[in-house]
Parts: structure tokens; sequence; C-alpha cells
């Protein structure tokens, strides 16, 4: 994950624990140049790689990426195949890399809708990297945060908790992301101001910020001045700063 010549950058005052990703624009960056809707998703898969060095750069230890959604099933077939394609693309030609690299995968979502190939293809490059740490990356496929929820709930009564001894921290050692620190910082490219469904229990206090840049054009630039930005905000989750804290 190194280039020959790297641009300096500041360093950043605070950095964040956890940031996730919406991937936003790959459709609208592809129709902007006359090409298929999956040019811009295979352009979005490869400026993925741009982004995991910036942030072993940059020392974010951990990555959430918004990949495929459960909703993301209602798009036309061709373009659901194609998705589900590069993929398996991403898992044949990425992995090795990403393990010389330090880079542990995880995946988020429902396996059971996804071909058994792919379920195992997915399952042995977890395997693979297990052991890494020097980044992180849950990769949230046929992921839906209503969806996390219901299984959560599911998990909880088929284990037998009473009622009584359910809180949010029961909850949240049930999601999909159990054992991960909540996103400090969640990106969404594109410029659309809604959350799609993504980390909505883990990002509830989570800062936001929204670039008109569509997800191909995001590069290392644009991922620091987002953790730039991040670093100035006062995180308050809810509470007042005093003037104490504040001087």
């Amino acid at each position: 994950m190194t280039t020959t010549e790297e641009k300096t950058y500041p360093p950043l005052q605070r950095l964040p624990a956890h940031v996730g990703i919406i991937m936003d624009g790959n459709g609208r960056w592809a129709k902007a140049r006359g090409l298929p809707r999956l040019a811009g998703h295979r352009a979005g898969v490869e400026n993925l790689r741009r982004i995991l060095r910036a942030a072993v750069r940059f020392g974010v230890p951990m990555l959430t990426i918004y990949a495929f959604s459960t909703e993301n099933w209602s798009r036309p077939p061709e373009e659901v195949e194609g998705l589900i394609h590069l993929i398996y693309e991403a898992l044949n030609k990425e992995v090795d890399e990403l393990n010389k690299n330090g880079v542990q995968l995880r995946h988020i979502g429902r396996l059971d809708p996804l071909p058994e190939d792919l379920k195992t293809r997915i399952q042995q490059a977890i395997d693979l990297t297990r052991h890494n740490s020097r980044l992180i990356l849950n990769v949230a496929f046929n992921y839906g945060g209503r969806a996390e929820i219901v299984d959560a709930v599911r998990r909880i009564v088929a284990e037998g908790i009473p009622p009584e001894a359910i809180n949010e921290e029961v909850i949240s050692a049930h999601l999909y992301t159990a054992g991960c620190p909540d996103p400090d910082l969640i990106i969404r490219t594109s410029g659309e101001m809604r959350v799609s469904n993504f980390l909505i229990w883990q990002g509830a206090y989570a800062e936001y910020y929204v670039t008109p840049t569509f997800w191909p054009d995001f590069d290392e630039d644009a991922f620091y001045a987002a953790l730039q930005d991040y670093a100035q905000r006062e995180r308050r989750f809810g509470g007042v700063i005093s003037t104490t804290q504040a001087s």
C-alpha cells in the first residue's frame, strides 16, 4: 500500500477510531461520462484501493464501507449481477494483497441469499486475514441497519435473555459489529443528505460529513479533508461542553 511519490499532509489533531463510508454516486459518475452504470461501480471498486492506502497512511484503524444494501436487490437484474461479479473479482484479485498489507477483512450483513461459492469465498477471505491488525475493513454487503437490528433481536430471543436484562449493551453485543467501536465519523459521497439504512444503531452519535464528490473521484485529498473537518468538531454526545472544559 505504498506509492512512489506521496504527498505530505499536516498531522491531524484528532483521528476517528472508526470511519464509515457510504460510497455513493457511482452510477451518476458513469452517466456524466456517457458510460454504463456498471462502469461506475467498477471505478468505485478501483477507488477503494486508493482509500484503503490513505486510511493506513493517515492512521485510521477501522473502516466500514457500504458495498451493497438489502434494498439493492431491487435494482435491474443486470446491474445486480454485475455487482455480484465485481465482488467475486475483487475477492479473487485483492485479498492476497490486502493480507500482505495487514488488512483484516470482516463481513457485516446477511450471507443467506448469496450464492454458495460466494459465501465460501467471503469466509476464506475472512479466515485468511483474521489475525491482521494494520487496518480492519468491515464490508457491509447485503447489509441493512433495520435488518441488523431484527437479527440482533432474534438472537437475543433465541438465547433466552429475559426482557428486564436487555439494555443497550446487550443489543450492541448482538449486532453484526459486536466488539467494534461505534463509528466516530460517517462520510457520504455524492451529496445526498440521508443515512440510507447504514449503521443506524451504531451511528447514533457519529459525526456526519457529506461531500458532493462522487465516490470514484473521492481521493486521498478528499479523505484528508473529511478527517480534518472531523478533527475540528466538538463532540458532545447529547451533553454540553462546560465553560471550564472549553477554556
